[in-house]
């Protein structure tokens, strides 16, 4: 059984910054894929990027391309999502997800994930 508690949201101004990130706990996540999702009032949940833990392999979402980064600390068993030039459309809870099963045509779907954490809020101003 694993664990994830997220944090580092908050109210940031658009065009600035924010770094989230995901604590693992109740085993090490070796051999496990771990990813982001955020959904937005009234919308479905939308993949943001993914990590392999065993190789670091990083897959990214279109909406998010080019401006975030995932990357995981082994020793902290943690996961943290950089996002940077934020865009109110960015507003949204992020969900950090983990499995140990995930393959490459699924590592986009929020339903391929069977652990979840409780999700932090971002919310960019414009």
């Amino acid at each position: 059984q694993v664990q994830l508690v997220e944090s580092g949201g908050g109210l940031v101004q658009a065009g600035g910054s924010v770094r989230l990130s995901c604590v693992a706990s109740g085993r090490t996540l070796s051999n496990y894929a771990v990813g982001w999702f955020r959904q937005a009032p009234g919308k479905e949940r939308e993949f943001v990027a993914a990590i392999r833990w065993n190789g670091g392999i990083t897959y990214y979402g279109d909406s998010v391309k080019g401006r975030s980064a995932i990357s995981r600390d082994i020793a902290k068993n943690t996961v943290f999502l950089q996002m940077n030039s934020l865009i109110p459309e960015d507003t949204a809870v992020y969900y950090c997800a983990a499995d140990p099963s995930i393959i490459l045509s699924t590592i986009r779907q929020p339903n391929a994930y069977d652990y979840w954490g409780q999700g932090t809020q971002v919310t960019v101003s414009s």
